[in-house]
């Protein structure tokens, strides 16, 4: 169903002017129509687009034209890299429009200029080179918005399913002594608050994966989920919140269990990514919980090794737009 028309357009950076965000972008407006999108402005360089499309480019100066632009041409807000750069090959300068560019896209959520923000793929590697501290997009944006990074989750969201790690971009040998009772529990809060903000649930169920093979077996092949996770599930529970588990994270993923919960609590970063890209590779979307805006991605990075050649896929793009729009929209019905 698209979005109310009463909303305000999105705002989606282009993310690493040298990366594919500048492509899906474009074919995503190209694709308006075929991907039911809503209006939407893009920010970033307008060389990296014009490198890898022919299409017409609406340049603005105010987000509010951005209706009025929509069916003319790709309305966008420039923001210039200090030198012009090449598809596939990353560049400081491109780093730094990037970073720019977020910081731009993000702002005109939190002002209310924009109904949403989309964020296009950037290269971690680039931006700690010219000194970025946070360990991605997720964690900047949640500081911009003045939350904590313990009171946001990262959602990864596909057509049938939901997943939310608890832990995120650290070694593996890390996973067992960085996992906490109140970790647990703050992420669990989040992702069930944002079941009901974002997506208009008013009683999810939110399944909680073991870390252990088996879940543990009892505490036979660890103890992590009798010491640390289960306590967090009674906590919860005791909240209100209707959560189940500890289950063994490999019956999780089939259809039937799918059917059971509206969204997968995992201990780690894979636990919680492999189900859903080998379920939704093409339109696997990331959405940031427990903030004030409304925060999405696609679900893929940069992939400058194909960037410039014509081959990169927009549908991950278009449904983050479409996420995007979705979850602003529960949120203004909310709010009426």
């Amino acid at each position: 169903m698209a979005p109310s028309p009463s909303l305000l357009p999105l705002s989606v950076s282009l993310g690493d002017p040298a990366g594919i965000g500048p492509e899906v972008v474009a074919k995503c407006w190209d694709r308006r129509d075929q991907f039911n999108l809503p209006p939407f402005v893009a920010v970033g360089d307008p060389r990296a687009l014009a490198a890898v499309w022919d299409g017409e480019i609406a340049v603005l100066d105010d987000p509010r034209e951005v209706e009025s632009a929509f069916d003319h041409g790709l309305p966008l807000l420039a923001v210039p890299a200090a030198e012009g750069g090449v598809p596939g090959c990353p560049t400081v300068a491109g780093a730094h429009c990037s970073l720019d560019s977020l910081e731009i896209a993000v702002g005109l959520a939190r002002s209310g200029s924009v109904s949403a923000v989309v964020t296009g793929p950037v290269s971690k590697q680039q931006l700690y080179g010219i000194g970025f501290s946070h360990p991605g997009q997720t964690e900047f944006v949640a500081e911009r918005c003045g939350v904590s990074s313990s009171n946001v989750a990262m959602m990864l969201a596909g057509p049938t399913l939901r997943t939310v790690p608890v832990t995120t971009h650290l070694p593996l040998a890390e996973v067992p002594s960085r996992l906490t009772t109140a970790l647990i529990e703050a992420r669990g809060r989040a992702t069930l608050r944002g079941l009901q903000r974002n997506f208009g649930l008013t009683d999810p169920v939110l399944a909680v994966a073991g870390l252990n093979p088996h879940a543990g077996e009892g505490g036979a092949l660890g103890r992590e989920e009798i010491e640390i996770i289960v306590p967090a599930i009674e906590a919860l529970r005791n909240e209100g919140w209707n959560v189940t588990g500890p289950h063994p994270a490999d019956t999780m993923f089939h259809t039937a269990a799918r059917a059971r919960y509206d969204a997968a609590l995992c201990m780690y970063h894979d636990q919680a990514l492999i189900p859903l890209k080998a379920l939704h590779f093409e339109d696997g979307v990331n959405i940031t919980l427990g903030l004030p805006i409304v925060r999405t991605a696609p679900d893929h990075g940069t992939a400058f090794d194909i960037a410039g050649e014509d081959r990169a896929d927009p549908r991950a793009m278009a449904a983050a737009i479409r996420v995007a729009a979705g979850c602003a929209a529960h949120r203004a019905s909310a709010a009426a």
